[in-house]
């Protein structure tokens, strides 16, 4: 297949190119920059609602991963616009786009995340679960809204709702292994939270697996179980051989990041199932975080 990948400088992004060029597909990257001599890739500004349509003529798919970070920074009011337009200005361009070809991709995967059901205490939640209350919860239904108009024009869409993705670079896991390589981790306040996460190898073998197979709509990209976060602290101290006794009071990180980007980033509670892909037939590699955590954390072949 013929994959063009939009967000492919992040960690999923790169990651996820050179799994489909193992797996034999083209991939072609869509960038900001000017895109230089031989370099197979297409340039788009979604600020400016730019993007080179006829270099999207007849591929096979599309996946959509680019938005700013949303732990990058403290979430101002501005902060919070950029972290909005940054996911419903891009993915209605490429909808957009896409929906006006004369040959279409047959399939768009576009990112979204499980912050669109909100903190949810103990509920067990699927794709079919409503969303949430918050910010977050808003922004996801605002952002997988803007991908209709693919769908619209016959285009099989998938709205991958990602957890936490647990891998060496990027993400939530390098920030917290310094602490609890020190010994002082613990559980951030009572630890009840549940964590939905997934490792990053399941998390790009699901999106070619979507991009594989006759599946439409939402899907969690998540591992099958899910973990409190008393548990996630656990079970990492004991992949490090590291005492965990310390406890994070909530306004530690909420003086740190501010008040409502601690709570969404750590406080949350979202306990999350991928009854989709489950029902897909989509088998993970790592169900079971402690597995997960030391395929992860093992000291790389030389």
């Amino acid at each position: 297949m013929q994959v063009v990948v939009t967000g492919s400088s992040g960690p999923i992004g790169q990651a996820l190119c050179s799994r489909l060029a193992r797996s034999g597909h083209h991939v072609v990257r869509v960038v900001r920059r000017p895109v230089r001599s031989g370099e197979v890739a297409l340039g788009w500004d979604p600020e400016a609602g730019t993007i080179d349509s006829g270099g999207l003529e007849g591929v096979d798919a599309v996946v959509h991963l680019a938005g700013a970070g949303i732990g990058d920074s403290r979430w101002s009011e501005a902060r919070k616009r950029v972290l909005v337009e940054s996911r419903t200005r891009s993915t209605a361009l490429l909808a957009g786009a896409l929906a006006g070809l004369d040959r279409r991709p047959r399939v768009l995967v576009s990112a979204s995340a499980i912050g669109f059901y909100g903190d949810r205490r103990d509920e067990t939640l699927i794709e079919q679960s409503p969303p949430g209350d918050d910010f977050l919860a808003s922004l996801c239904v605002r952002w997988e809204a803007e991908a209709a108009p693919a769908a619209e024009a016959g285009i099989r869409v998938v709205c991958a709702r990602t957890g936490l993705v647990l891998g060496r670079e990027g993400g939530a896991l390098p920030k917290l292994l310094p602490l609890f390589k020190l010994g002082l981790g613990g559980r951030f306040g009572s630890g009840a939270q549940w964590w939905s996460w997934i490792t990053l190898d399941d998390e790009i073998r699901a999106i070619e697996w979507l991009l594989e197979n006759d599946v439409r709509g939402p899907v969690n990209l998540t591992a099958p179980n899910p973990v409190t976060n008393s548990e996630f602290t656990r079970v990492l101290s004991a992949v490090l051989s590291r005492p965990a006794r310390l406890p994070v009071p909530r306004f530690g990180p909420r003086l740190l990041l501010g008040s409502e980007l601690a709570d969404a980033l750590l406080f949350t509670s979202a306990r999350v199932r991928p009854a989709v892909l489950e029902s897909s037939g989509f088998a993970f590699s790592h169900s079971d975080l402690e597995a997960g955590l030391r395929n992860i954390l093992k000291p790389p072949a030389s």
